[in-house]
């Protein structure tokens, strides 16, 4: 992370288990980046699918990626209120201007009534035995879906309000929005 700086413009590419590349997304602008964490926006950006179709987002979200957890979290800023969409996946590694990271098929979706929903049960099974994960990949998932479970109970780090808004302010100043 020393090569990058406040305000770089990175890419996101997502893979599953087997290194099949799952997703991809054009535009993350680097907010903040500290030894555990790094902090990146993006708004209108293409999402593109393993299958080939594409879409862009509707709305600007915040994107939290951590060095040591295997999740990272994504703030959405939609008009009806704050949703997060978080990801089981590996901790990122950045290769080339890319932002890496294999996911894990688990999903946690946060309202913004502040309830949630643990989604892709199904998909993490099926995959859990298509793709072979170890038993001890399978007992992290577990335990960091735990963790961020609590962070989201706690309203810590992310799931903070003042944290988002703080960031949402940073990324409309460097993109003038």
């Amino acid at each position: 992370m020393k090569k990058i700086k406040i305000g770089d413009r990175l890419t996101i590419h997502c893979y599953k288990h087997n290194g099949q590349i799952d997703r991809t997304c054009d535009e993350a602008t680097i907010l903040d980046i500290q030894d555990d964490l790094l902090v990146c926006a993006n708004y209108k950006t293409k999402l593109t699918e393993n299958d080939g179709r594409s879409h862009r987002t509707n709305e600007p979200a915040i994107i939290f990626f951590y060095t040591k957890k295997w999740f990272n979290i994504m703030a959405q800023l939609k008009k009806k209120g704050l949703y997060y969409y978080c990801n089981i996946a590996t901790p990122f590694l950045i290769d080339d201007g890319i932002i890496k990271y294999i996911d894990y098929d688990l999903d946690l979706r946060v309202f913004p009534d502040g309830g949630f929903r643990i989604l892709d049960r199904n998909e993490y099974n099926y995959h859990r035995k298509l793709m072979h994960y170890p038993p001890e990949i399978d007992l992290i998932i577990k335990r960091e879906l735990n963790e961020l479970i609590m962070m989201k109970k706690n309203n810590t780090g992310p799931f903070d309000r003042k944290m988002i808004a703080m960031y949402e302010e940073k990324y409309r100043m460097l993109k003038n929005f």
